[in-house]
């Protein structure tokens, strides 16, 4: 079930609510002190928080105007990734105190960053596209070592590997298998990819999308039917949408 934007949004919203209460008990006890220091202290956390507000909430609404336009505003882009690494640990901790599930709150922040990525309306050949593909896809029973070369893979149909080689292939697109983030980030180091379609679950993705904030990425779930990190599975028409978004200038 796809989870909507707003929810991570409203958090985003709620977050910055919460520092700007944060930053108003601060003041209210140092401004009682009566006290010369307390004075100096004072003006600079409102000098501080206010400047912050204003760049935190510009990013903010920056998001929610491109969003709005589905169309990204390279002057704005850089407010609103500040936004999301400043603001992201915060929404996790104002959605827990609000009750909001944790998967729920990394869902809609995917579901986000996937809009924003498409709405860049990249134009891109399938040799710069990366997809990259957690080793638990593959069949747990099976010998061959495809984190090494994806090329071992015999393309037997236990698993969903060897439909995602044929994906590859036809768009001519870079596949890889990692067994976590390090091997990951290697991959993408050593490629150089200018884009890249990543399939995990809710915290491989949001943890990944946040490490490789330069590079656009959209994110695909995995389903998860044996339990976590074992025999997963993935839609294939999402990767293949995910696909012809990069290669087609948007979607």
């Amino acid at each position: 079930m796809r989870i909507k934007k707003r929810v991570y949004i409203g958090l985003l919203g709620g977050s910055l609510l919460f520092l700007l209460l944060a930053v108003f008990l601060i003041w209210y006890m140092v401004i009682n002190r009566h006290m010369a220091a307390g004075k100096i202290i004072f003006m600079f956390l409102t000098i501080a928080a206010g400047l912050a507000f204003i760049i935190l909430g510009a990013g903010l609404l920056a998001i929610i105007i491109m969003i709005w336009r589905f169309k990204t505003i390279p002057s704005l882009e850089n407010l609103g990734r500040i936004v999301n690494d400043t603001l992201f640990p915060l929404v996790l901790l104002v959605g827990r105190f609000l009750g909001v599930q944790k998967e729920k709150i990394l869902s809609s922040y995917i579901e986000v960053n996937n809009f924003m990525v498409k709405a860049k309306k990249l134009l891109l050949p399938g040799e710069q596209i990366m997809i990259l593909a957690p080793h638990c896809l593959q069949d747990a029973a099976c010998p061959h070592k495809i984190t090494i070369n994806v090329e071992n893979c015999k393309e037997c149909g236990k698993c969903k590997v060897g439909e995602l080689k044929k994906l590859a292939r036809e768009h001519k697109a870079v596949l890889k298998v990692a067994t976590g983030g390090t091997l990951a980030r290697k991959f993408i180091k050593e490629i150089k990819p200018k884009a890249v379609i990543a399939i995990a679950c809710e915290r491989d993705l949001a943890l990944g999308i946040q490490d490789t904030s330069a590079i656009p990425v959209l994110g695909v779930l995995n389903f998860r039917p044996h339990g976590p990190c074992f025999n997963t599975d993935v839609d294939l028409k999402w990767v293949e949408n995910a696909l012809i978004t990069f290669k087609k200038g948007g979607g």
